[in-house]
């Protein structure tokens, strides 16, 4: 089990633009089943976290036209604000991430949890020393601003590269003490 936050930026640095659009995102090629897809990513899987903007923009663009939850996993969006909820799997939650955390792991049964995003959820995680591995699948686009990658000094290990399409994906171990 590995809490990992698994995500996709642009060369420099960012995950969504000033206006938080992902809309450069989906314009790329990418192999869900090819490496460090997120299908193989998805099957380990037991339980993830995203924070309110992530789960705003996947209410606003990232459902289907039922516009059904994309994910049967429990779900848990830290937020200071009320949120529709659209899944029985889905708690939203003001506690701190230790909190959330320890319910997570438990509801994962043994899969790892993923911390979907934003950045400034990620870097709470890693604040906490929560944060085992950081994926990120960049793609061939410069932002020049927007909402950062991970808003923390933060020490990694380099575990794996991939080219999958579009993307160059790395894979990073958190390195105890950074």
């Amino acid at each position: 089990m590995a809490t990992v936050y698994y995500t996709a930026s642009s060369v420099d640095g960012f995950i969504a633009t000033p206006e938080h659009s992902l809309a450069w995102l989906l314009e790329r090629d990418v192999d869900p089943r090819g490496p460090m897809g997120h299908d193989d990513f998805m099957a380990g899987v037991g339980a993830l976290a995203m924070g309110a903007g992530t789960y705003r923009w996947l209410l606003t663009n990232g459902l289907g036209e039922d516009r059904s939850w994309p994910y049967e996993i429990p779900s848990w969006v830290l937020t200071h604000r009320t949120v529709e909820v659209v899944h029985p799997s889905i708690t939203p939650t003001q506690a701190p991430v230790r909190d959330v955390h320890r319910q997570m792991v438990a509801a994962a049964g043994g899969r790892d949890v993923w911390v979907v995003g934003g950045g400034d959820v990620a870097g709470q995680f890693a604040d906490a020393g929560l944060l085992d591995e950081v994926w990120v699948q960049y793609a061939p686009v410069t932002l020049g601003a927007g909402s950062p990658l991970l808003p923390r000094a933060l020490e990694l290990e380099l575990l794996d590269v991939q080219r999958n399409r579009d993307f160059a994906c790395v894979r990073y171990r958190v390195v105890d003490g950074a």
